[in-house]
């Protein structure tokens, strides 16, 4: 399985850090690493991921400090690893704002387990909120609402499921090409798995934009995928 989901390791100990690299890539993640809390300050600033695991004794800066500015920042998700069992640490992580707590020594694949529960967990949280828009669209995922602009249409109530999630991801990153195997992954879990059944669901979409005054926002780039064509 494939993500485009980044997890920022920040653990001095390398050993560690190629252990857990391992593991999330094999279940599909991308993953960076630093060895230092600075250094993945510079990496948050600069390749912003979706999930850090931060480890709590760090040269430079230690993981509360990292953690605290993470926080400060945003609301990027933390698990914090730590090799003190103690009731004390847990619930200071959890007040300054970790989402989750693993003690070392470790099973890599539960730590596995829990990226993948807390970032469902993060994701479901963001649905809920989330407002998106561009000059065209605008999103409103609470109340399941998407509005064309230039006819004042919420198209949500002919979109099937899936063509929901389409059209969000594309409101999400316009002017992104997305292939359709990255399609796949993010709006079809139900267990669609041939590339070409992304070409059905995009051109039944295409049609209900088109009849709300919304023709050529979804745009073919021929040996790559799809994208939704807005200017900047």
């Amino acid at each position: 399985m494939m993500h485009n989901t980044l997890i920022l390791i920040v653990e001095d100990d390398h050993e560690i850090a190629a252990i857990l690299t391992a593991y999330l890539q094999n279940a599909g993640y991308h993953t960076h690493h630093a060895e230092n809390g600075a250094l993945a300050l510079e990496y948050c600033a600069s390749s912003p991921p979706h999930l850090i695991i931060l480890d709590v004794r760090m040269p430079v800066m230690d993981g509360w400090q990292v953690l605290a500015e993470v926080r400060r920042r945003g609301n990027t998700p933390v698990i914090m690893l730590t090799a003190n069992d103690d009731d004390v640490d847990k619930l200071s992580a959890l007040r300054i704002g970790a989402d989750d707590y693993v003690v070392k020594p470790f099973n890599p694949a539960e730590v596995v387990a829990r990226v993948q529960a807390v970032l469902r967990r993060s994701r479901a949280a963001s649905f809920s909120e989330e407002i998106l828009s561009t000059p065209s669209l605008s999103i409103n995922l609470a109340q399941h609402s998407v509005i064309v602009k230039a006819s004042s249409v919420d198209i949500a109530p002919r979109l099937t499921t899936t063509e929901f999630r389409l059209i969000t991801q594309f409101v999400r990153e316009p002017n992104r090409v997305f292939s359709r195997e990255e399609l796949l992954e993010a709006c079809f879990p139900e267990g669609d798995t041939l590339p070409r059944t992304v070409d059905s669901h995009i051109s039944k979409l295409r049609k209900k934009l088109e009849d709300a005054e919304a023709a050529g926002l979804l745009q073919n780039v021929r040996g790559f995928g799809y994208r939704l064509g807005e200017r900047k």
